[in-house]
């Protein structure tokens, strides 16, 4: 891989407008978009707050029991690189109102016979700096 090939803007917005259908499906809480987003294999793995997932079965069932409120936030600060045609990782933060503490979230996404799924996930919080 050489350095023309990070970043090709078609593979660039076709990762962008992966990330917009998550981002929309989270905060409407659209459990059947998010699952088709993951890939469906016992390798993905999730990091979030207070939970570690390990497979797709696992991360289904999370998003199955989640609460539905509170979903609601505003990004910052994302940064989407794409590796060849096949790779990329998306990085952002987030903010929830009446949240004092700072979201940040990251994603490593590769292209499926089926289309772009996330292969890996952490979701972290910190306080505002």
């Amino acid at each position: 891989m050489t350095m023309q090939d990070i970043n090709l803007p078609a593979v660039v917005a076709e990762v962008a407008a992966a990330f917009a259908q998550y981002e929309e499906a989270l905060v409407s809480n659209d459990v059947d978009v998010l699952d088709a987003l993951f890939w469906r294999d016992e390798r993905t793995v999730r990091y979030g707050v207070g939970e570690n997932l390990y497979g797709f079965a696992a991360i289904a069932a999370f998003r199955a029991g989640r609460p539905a409120s509170g979903l609601a936030r505003s990004l910052r600060n994302t940064v989407i690189t794409t590796f060849g045609t096949d790779y990329a990782t998306v990085w952002t933060e987030f903010s929830r109102p009446g949240v004092t503490r700072v979201g940040r979230q990251s994603q490593c996404w590769a292209r499926m016979q089926e289309g772009w799924r996330i292969v890996a996930a952490h979701v972290s919080l910190m306080e505002q700096q």
